[in-house]
C-alpha cells in the first residue's frame, strides 16, 4: 500500500487504517499494511491454533490468514462476501487478517492517541495499544504483534538468543529505552540484564525519553555520555514516537553523539530508509533481540 507518510521525517504521525469487526471500530498503523483485497477461499491447515483460518499464495508468497473475529471473542460476519483480507508484513512475516469491512485511513498524531490504562490492557493479556477518537466514534489501535506471537510465541522476541552470546561481564553503562508495551519493555530489560546491561532508563513512550535527556543535559556540563551511552527507542508509541525522538536527538547540538538504536517490528525497506535520513546509527527488527545487544556492544565500545 502506497502512502506518503513514509516519505516524511520525524513528523511524530501516523495513518491509521480503520476497520469493523462485528459492531466495533479497531485500527492498525498504515505502516504495517501491504495491501488489501477481497476475502477469499483460504486452506486450512490441520492442527492449526483456533484463530488461524488457512492459508493462501497470492504471487507465489504464503500467506498465514487470521480470523480476527476470533482473537477478539466476536461473531462471524453477517455477509462474509463482503468482507477483507488486510495483507500485513511486520516482524518479518507476511500475515493477513479477516476483517468485516474497511471504513479509511486517518492521518492522526501519536500525540492525539490515548494510551488504555489497566482497566483495560495489561502485560499478560493486553492486546490494545491506544485508543483514538473519530467522528465521535472510539477506534481501538489493535497490537498485532502481540495477537501474532499469542499464535506463535516462537514469532515474538527471541529471548534465547541471549544464551548464545555465552557468559559476559557487567557493563554498567546507562541505556535509556523507549517502548510502550509493558511485555516487551519486561522481555527487552531482562535480556539486556541477562547480557549483563544492568543499568537501565525505562520510559514508555518517546516524549518520557526526550524529557529524560533535557534533565541529563542540564546536569551533564557538556558531556551527556557519562549519564547515557545509547538510546533504544521503538517507533509506534503514543505521544512521540521512535522516529521523533530519534530526530530531535540526532539535532541537538549536546545530544547528537548518543547513538541511538531502533528497535522496531516495522524494520522494512521504506522504514529503514526514513530511519537513516532521521540519523538512527542501527535499526533491528524486534525478533532479533541478540542482534540488539550486538548492536549495543559495538556502540558502546568503538
Amino acid at each position: 500500500m502506497d502512502t506518503n507518510i513514509l516519505l516524511e521525517n520525524g513528523t511524530n504521525e501516523l495513518e491509521v487504517l480503520e476497520f469493523v469487526i462485528g459492531n466495533n471500530h479497531y485500527g492498525i498503523n498504515v505502516a504495517k499494511v501491504k495491501e488489501i483485497v477481497n476475502f477469499q477461499k483460504v486452506t486450512p491447515v490441520p492442527n492449526a491454533h483456533p484463530s488461524v483460518e488457512g492459508i493462501f499464495m497470492p504471487r507465489d508468497t504464503m500467506i498465514t490468514v487470521v480470523k480476527l473475529a476470533n482473537v477478539l471473542h466476536l461473531p462471524d460476519s453477517d455477509d462474509p462476501k463482503n468482507d477483507m483480507l488486510i495483507n500485513t508484513n511486520f516482524n518479518k512475516l507476511n500475515v493477513a487478517f479477516h476483517v468485516h469491512k474497511i471504513v479509511g485511513i486517518h492521518r492522526v498524531s501519536w500525540a492525539d492517541i490515548i494510551t488504555p490504562d489497566a482497566t483495560i490492557n495489561s502485560a499478560e493479556s493486553g492486546i490494545a495499544t491506544g485508543i483514538i477518537k473519530v467522528d465521535g466514534r472510539l477506534i481501538i489501535i489493535l497490537d498485532f504483534e502481540r495477537i501474532v506471537s499469542d499464535i506463535s510465541p516462537e514469532t515474538g522476541l527471541k529471548v534465547s538468543d541471549i544464551n548464545r552470546l555465552g557468559e559476559r561481564e557487567r557493563n554498567n553503562s546507562p541505556i535509556v529505552l523507549a517502548e510502550d508495551s509493558m511485555l516487551l519493555m519486561k522481555l527487552i530489560t531482562d535480556s539486556l540484564e541477562k547480557a549483563g546491561y544492568t543499568n537501565l532508563v525505562k520510559c514508555v513512550n518517546g516524549q518520557e525519553a526526550w524529557n529524560y535527556l533535557q534533565g541529563v543535559k542540564k546536569k551533564a556540563d557538556g558531556d551527556v555520555t557519562k549519564y547515557v551511552k545509547c538510546i533504544v527507542t521503538d517507533i509506534e508509541m503514543p505521544i512521540m514516537d521512535g522516529h521523533r525522538l530519534t530526530k530531535l536527538v540526532k539535532t541537538d547540538n549536546e545530544l547528537q553523539t548518543i547513538p541511538v538504536i531502533i528497535f522496531s517490528s516495522l524494520i522494512n525497506e521504506e522504514m529503514r530508509r526514513k530511519g537513516e535520513q532521521l540519523g538512527a546509527d542501527m535499526q533491528l527488527s524486534k525478533p532479533e533481540i541478540g542482534s540488539l545487544v550486538e548492536a549495543i556492544d559495538k556502540l558502546i565500545l568503538k
